[in-house]
């Protein structure tokens, strides 16, 4: 290849044995084009090499074990159990009400503190029910005073029924008509003898016929004092009444009602009288649950069981089985059967509605090696199987033959198979 320069072209030409001349400009775009075509040839190279790269490893099968897949084989305690789920409630719960209507004017207790029975919580006004009791006591009075006079009334007549003048008058009038007759008296005065005689005569038969009368009278004024007597023994009850006390020794768990607060007797509205306070006996309470009828058989009094409440997540409480009812609930095609935990809660850490578990204990392992039970791999013929890893492998896990105990749904006893510390692939 030779170079030459033409001037009156102003431009260079190139030699060539299989072109001949060729411009210099050309020439370098030949070039140019080549080596861009290489390069684009070189990148695809390497691309295509490393997709091929790239599919292979992702075929290649990966035998690392994700770790949260992981699990170790542990010992502790274990329990086979049913769960009731329900509230919190006191041994023993009352609402107070009041026998008497009226306004509060001083409270005594509230939430939280602790009373005895007979001890003043509330006090209603007394100003009216003060005045009630003078104006039955007055109207008690005057039915005693109305017994007396009936009763003087009635032992009058009785005397003029028995007419003790009678006698005297009737010897009198025939004295006088034995001497009228002879002429020793006048007509005038036998006949005034004889008036007196009829007059008392009359008198006593109008007293017998009053005396039924003045027994009724004295009958129904003494009935009358009963019944102010009686009515003054409401008043003064309602006085009485109006002491709210507590009828048993225990916690205040709530107070219903505000000084100035109207008050209506539980004796004339029932159970939709006014409630004033709510107290509970807290040192033993109890969880009143449910238990599915296929867990309910093995159900019995006095079995052990552990509470668990969502606000003491760290806590268990242990109780026993009180109560089992005998007759189930159905609802949403779901048999239930209402089951009764007790349990002591001198600290009064418990209270009253929360939300608890009670954890009934059919059988319970202490101190016994446990693994998941997402763990456990069950064949068609329900044999046991644990998988753990094994690096040298083709899968890199192996798996054993296991024999398994008692089971919570979480955690399954491990009798057979593995030693403690060793780890488990969960499925």
């Amino acid at each position: 290849m030779r170079r030459e320069h033409f001037p009156w072209f102003s431009r260079t030409w190139i030699w060539t044995r299989a072109s001949g001349w060729v411009e210099g400009k050309a020439m370098a775009n030949n070039n140019h084009k080549k080596r861009r075509r290489w390069i684009v040839a070189g990148v695809a190279m390497v691309v295509l090499i490393g997709g091929c790269l790239g599919i292979a490893a992702a075929l290649r099968p990966n035998h690392q074990i994700d770790p949260s897949k992981l699990a170790t084989v542990e010992r502790g305690d274990l329990a086979r159990s049913v769960v009731a789920t329900g509230k919190i409630e006191p041994l023993a719960k009352v609402e107070v009400k009041s026998k008497a209507s009226g306004i509060v004017e001083k409270i005594y207790a509230d939430y939280g503190d602790h009373v005895k029975q007979g001890q003043v919580l509330v006090e209603l006004d007394k100003e009216q029910l003060r005045a009630q009791v003078a104006e039955a006591r007055a109207n008690l009075q005057a039915a005693e005073a109305a017994v007396e006079s009936a009763q003087a009334s009635l032992e009058r007549n009785v005397v003029d029924a028995q007419g003790p003048d009678l006698p005297f008058l009737k010897t009198t009038a025939e004295r006088e008509r034995k001497l009228g007759a002879e002429g020793l008296v006048s007509v005038s005065v036998v006949d005034d003898a004889e008036k007196a005689y009829q007059l008392a005569l009359n008198k006593q038969l109008s007293a017998q016929r009053n005396v039924a009368v003045s027994r009724a009278e004295v009958a129904r004024a003494r009935a009358q004092v009963a019944q102010m007597k009686a009515a003054l023994d409401n008043t003064e009850e309602d006085l009485r009444n109006s002491t709210i006390v507590s009828p048993m020794d225990g916690l205040v768990l709530s107070r219903d009602v505000e000084v100035g607060d109207a008050v209506s007797s539980i004796l004339i509205l029932g159970s939709q009288a006014t409630n004033i306070m709510t107290l509970g006996d807290v040192s033993e309470v109890y969880v009143k649950g449910k238990v599915d009828e296929a867990d309910i058989s093995k159900v019995y009094l006095g079995q052990p069981a552990r509470i668990s409440v969502e606000a003491l997540k760290d806590k268990k409480f242990m109780g026993k089985v009180t109560k089992i009812s005998p007759l189930g609930v159905e609802k949403d095609n779901v048999t239930t059967f209402e089951v009764r935990v007790s349990i002591q809660n001198p600290t009064g850490e418990l209270k009253a509605n929360m939300s608890a578990n009670g954890e009934i204990i059919l059988e319970e392992k202490l101190k016994v090696l446990m693994v998941p039970e997402a763990a456990v791999i069950y064949d068609k013929d329900r044999h046991t199987f644990l998988e753990t890893p094994d690096p040298g492998s083709k899968t890199g896990r192996r798996k054993l033959a296991a024999k398994l105990g008692i089971s919570n749904g979480v955690k399954t006893e491990l009798l057979e198979g593995l030693k403690e510390g060793q780890q488990v692939i969960l499925q």
